[in-house]
């Protein structure tokens, strides 16, 4: 199962890089939890979103906010049911034109080939941490 996992994650990745959410949508399961770091990115306090409609408000809180936002994985791991991706995440501002840039990690829980748990981390090593993995 586990390179079916790499391959889900890099097709919604891939998707969420070209911002089209339904097709990203595809490799989530219907009542994924869906925990991102860009509120935190920003300073503000950490959001959770559940199922399809969830991540669908988190897009378009995104689209509201950024006008580009991309992640770019140096390093993938499969860790079973997990996947684990470290990169970087690339901002710019809708209104500001501001550039941001940080490191990230997702940590992706699957089952049946379907994202159920995602979660961001802003430090790759507390993703490992989570993942029961060392740098």
């Amino acid at each position: 199962m586990s390179q079916e996992n790499v391959d889900a994650f890099k097709r919604a990745t891939d998707a969420a890089n070209r911002r089209d959410i339904e097709a990203m949508l595809e490799d989530l399961d219907p009542d994924v939890e869906w925990h991102p770091a860009i509120a935190a990115l920003l300073g503000g306090k950490a959001t959770m979103y559940r199922g399809h409609e969830g991540v669908r408000e988190w897009f378009r809180d995104q689209e509201e906010v950024f006008a580009e936002v991309r992640i770019d994985y140096s390093e993938i791991r499969d860790v079973g049911e997990r996947v684990v991706g470290i990169g970087r995440l690339r901002t710019r501002g809708k209104a500001s034109g501001a550039e941001t840039e940080s490191p990230v990690a997702w940590v992706i829980e699957l089952k049946n080939g379907k994202a159920i748990h995602a979660r961001a981390y802003l430090e790759p090593r507390e993703a490992l941490e989570a993942a029961g993995l060392r740098e």
